[in-house]
């Protein structure tokens, strides 16, 4: 069951717009630093490989303790940039929305690339026929973590995009994980799990509405700002 469709308000062009527009793009205007990128060159792409491989680089320089500790929090911090929704560090157990795009995978690779370099002392790199399959990716994956008072609470759970007055409804649904024992205040479970959504279903500078439904008919909502997402 997805949310009631809002009614859509399209504002007239100005032709003062346009013409700003136009000089933007004459003097090399360029889209917004921060979104969701749906088409990535392959320079592009070994970049996001890159960003993800050196910080990690550095992180596996240090002595072991020190190694670990930076490890752990670039992975923690991976995950931030393209979080929608609670921040778990300040509200575990609130409703979010990890936005699998591109650039996460590509630099999620990048980490390990350095990781098996470390491992086998020589330079591992990704072959460009796989960084190809990541850029040609058709669907954005997204991963949904919540808290439940059940093992089986999220079993069932679907999730939407609205952008606007269009519902946006995903690829694929995986099912639940079960309940994970939640410590702490709140709900007794943790679960979680993935949908995939179309990259040409969804516009990937728009701000959005998450819903996540249950099969009882509750809703989770989370705004989301594409725009601000890699």
């Amino acid at each position: 069951m997805c949310p009631e469709r809002f009614r859509r308000s399209d504002s007239m062009i100005r032709p003062v717009s346009l013409l700003l527009a136009g000089i933007a793009i004459l003097l090399g205007g360029i889209p917004p630093a921060h979104a969701i990128d749906v088409k990535l060159s392959m320079e592009e792409a070994k970049k996001a490989l890159e960003e993800g491989r050196l910080p990690m680089e550095k992180a596996l320089e240090k002595d072991e303790k020190t190694s670990q500790e930076a490890v752990k929090k670039i992975v923690q911090q991976a995950s931030v940039k393209t979080r929608v929704g609670a921040d778990p560090e300040k509200d575990p157990c609130g409703a979010s929305v990890v936005l699998r795009t591109k650039r996460y995978r590509l630099e999620a690779f990048g980490r390990q690339e350095a990781m098996e370099s470390k491992k086998k002392q020589q330079d591992v790199r990704m072959p460009d026929e796989y960084i190809k399959k990541v850029v040609d990716m058709p669907n954005l994956e997204v991963e949904v973590q919540l808290c439940g008072d059940d093992e089986y609470f999220a079993e069932g759970a679907k999730i939407a995009f609205q952008q606007g007055g269009k519902n946006i409804e995903p690829v694929d649904v995986s099912q639940a994980d079960r309940g994970r024992k939640n410590e702490g205040d709140g709900p007794a479970y943790r679960s979680r799990f993935t949908a995939r959504f179309a990259y040409d279903t969804f516009d990937p500078n728009a701000k959005t509405k998450v819903f996540v439904i249950f099969p009882d008919g509750k809703m989770t909502e989370i705004d989301a700002d594409f725009s601000k997402v890699k």
